[in-house]
């Protein structure tokens, strides 16, 4: 009963700050909203815990958004990304070593700590692969988590301003606009698509496998839109909660240690970033929209949001993210392995 109560209290937290946000006309209710009053909640102390099941569940409609916006004439445009594709491994390398100093020399980090903290991979494989190693996973947890609240903080301000993207708009049509039998297959495909995922064993199973899916139920003609913005915004709102509840317990030595470290290498990875933007503009790689949400090394759940929100190509930013992430939970343990002997 006490998890349950304090699950509740974490969503009626979450629901409050949406509901701030609304009143005060600020960007981004759903995901800001959330994150933000979670955030200082857990700062001042409060206990916060989500449902995994739920936190999972809605994870899938991304999943979904991004295999409904896959059609033919989209796949058709897969090749062209190739180059741009091809910078990645480059990127994640420059990422890997100009923040292992970072977290090593300047914060005074232990070996595999510095290592694990500077992969801009998945949180949970970190983690992972983290503990396994023997590092620090609360470290780990911290550094990524405030790497992941920059970005998703600083990018729509960045979007609005250079891109002039509404961050007030709703993120599709309305559900009443939405035939019953597409929210039912919405559900199937999310689901379904996250289950089978699960039991290949595939990495990100609760977007890859949604993805995957609808995929086919989109180029089958089965699956003919987008979910409805009611659910891209309850996407948000567990997604946001998930960020700031990983702060409950922190410590005044954590924050100067570990958070302070995130806060400078978010800055670090922004710089990186922008460079790799600018070039792939320069040379008509990628348009700039979509070389912003490409190369923003954010969670991949993070990314997907503020791209739907954006409306930038999801198939593009989305096949970065998972090859950047695919590329670290393979490499990643093999290369520290090779680096002790």
């Amino acid at each position: 009963m006490n998890n349950i109560a304090t699950q509740l209290k974490t969503y009626g937290i979450g629901a409050t700050g949406v509901l701030l946000f609304i009143l005060l006309g600020l960007p981004l209710p759903f995901l800001m909203g959330p994150l933000v009053l979670c955030l200082i909640a857990a700062l001042l102390g409060a206990n916060l815990q989500m449902q995994k099941f739920l936190n999972f569940a809605f994870r899938t409609i991304l999943g979904v958004a991004i295999g409904a916006s896959i059609t033919p004439d989209v796949l058709a445009t897969v090749p062209r990304m190739a180059t741009s594709l091809a910078i990645v491994p480059v990127f994640i390398v420059l990422i890997g070593l100009t923040s292992y100093p970072l977290f090593r020399k300047l914060f005074k980090l232990d070996p595999v700590t510095s290592y694990y903290g500077a992969m801009p991979g998945g949180l949970q494989d970190l983690l992972i692969f983290g503990e396994a190693a023997g590092g620090n996973v609360r470290a780990l947890s911290l550094i990524h988590a405030t790497r992941v609240l920059m970005i998703i903080g600083l990018a729509p301000i960045v979007l609005s301003a250079f891109w002039d993207v509404d961050l007030l708009a709703r993120p599709g049509k309305a559900a009443t606009e939405t035939p019953p039998l597409q929210l039912a297959l919405f559900v199937f495909a999310g689901l379904g698509g996250w289950w089978l995922a699960a039991k290949l064993k595939l990495l990100g199973a609760t977007i890859i496998g949604p993805m995957i899916l609808t995929t086919i139920l989109s180029l089958s003609g089965i699956i003919t839109q987008r979910p409805p913005a009611e659910m891209i915004w309850a996407s948000q709102f567990f997604i946001a909660i998930g960020v700031g509840a990983k702060y409950v317990g922190l410590t005044w030595d954590e924050f100067k240690r570990y958070v302070f470290a995130g806060v400078v290498n978010g800055l670090q990875l922004a710089l990186l970033s922008l460079i790799f933007i600018e070039v792939i503009v320069v040379f008509g790689v990628a348009p700039g929209l979509d070389a912003f949400l490409a190369f923003l090394p954010g969670g991949q759940s993070e990314m997907v949001v503020l791209a739907i929100i954006a409306g930038g190509d999801l198939t593009y930013v989305v096949l970065h993210h998972i090859l950047r992430i695919v590329m670290i939970v393979s490499f990643a343990p093999v290369l520290l392995r090779w680096l002790g002997r």
